[in-house]
């Protein structure tokens, strides 16, 4: 909107389409409105399952799309999905990337997402300059499926990341070391990270796990399709069968509506 687009956007929840109608952001009626009037469709949803009955349940976009148009999902979602995407729109001469988006909230807000794109290349040439609207880094991957297979990635080696920070944050306090003093010198060595600046420091450190963030639920689900990736290349991840077991043992704590660092509590139980 602030570069000068016409923005549309639809939601069940009516809350968001409130705090964007404040900055001249229309709501759409429905999805199959939202899409008629609409020459470029971003979809931002909680998983793979929903992106699926938008594109291909009853009315859904792909039987909708027109020639010319262009579909994006940029949350998480499997690998194969944004390849059946794919194809599915290009038979009715669409156009589909795959663009999952990385870093904060706040990059959100600010428009400084790191962007990773599977498409094909004209599409991707297309949509770059789109792209650029919301985010600083736009890498395109690959072909379809691509962007999906690096941000499955990435959020596998962050979270594993995290996991590391937790027991060493837990180790540091049981043996007397201040949690403080140990993140701030690990971030001035080659245990520096994205991982130990944000999540360690604004989240660990203060125990501040709040709702309506990433939640540990989702976390999971984005672990879950890089198993499902290695389970198709043949590859056992032992360091990321870890990770995942914190992110289970937290949501059966009852923590998984919480922001997912949240892992920390079970670790230093």
């Amino acid at each position: 909107l602030k570069s000068g687009l016409a923005v549309c956007a639809f939601d069940l929840d009516a809350a968001p389409l409130q705090r964007l109608a404040t900055h001249g952001v229309a709501a759409a009626p429905s999805v199959a409105a939202l899409a008629e009037s609409s020459d470029l469709v971003l979809m931002v949803l909680p998983s793979g399952k929903h992106v699926e009955g938008i594109c291909f349940g009853d009315g859904g976009l792909c039987a909708n799309a027109r020639p010319g148009q262009m579909f994006v999902d940029l949350g998480t979602s499997p690998v194969s999905l944004a390849r059946k995407l794919e194809q599915s729109f290009r038979s009715r001469g669409a156009m589909f990337a795959d663009a999952p988006i990385a870093r904060t909230r706040q990059a959100a807000e600010d428009g400084t997402l790191s962007i990773m794109v599977g498409a094909e290349a004209d599409t991707f040439a297309k949509l770059k300059p789109l792209l650029a609207c919301i985010g600083t880094q736009i890498t395109h991957c690959g072909p379809a499926g691509s962007g999906q297979t690096v941000k499955i990635l990435n959020n596998m080696v962050l979270i594993q990341t995290v996991v590391a920070l937790a027991e060493a944050l837990a180790l540091a306090r049981r043996t007397g070391v201040d949690g403080q003093m140990l993140f701030e010198t690990l971030s001035h060595g080659s245990a520096d990270s994205f991982a130990l600046r944000n999540h360690g420091m604004k989240a660990m450190l203060p125990g501040e796990y709040p709702e309506q963030a990433f939640s540990t639920e989702y976390a999971l689900k984005d672990l879950t399709y890089a198993f499902e990736l290695a389970e198709e290349a043949g590859l056992v991840l032992e360091g990321a069968a870890v990770a995942r077991a914190k992110l289970q043992a937290a949501i059966d704590a009852g923590f998984g509506k919480f922001y997912w660092p949240v892992i920390a509590r079970i670790i230093d139980a």
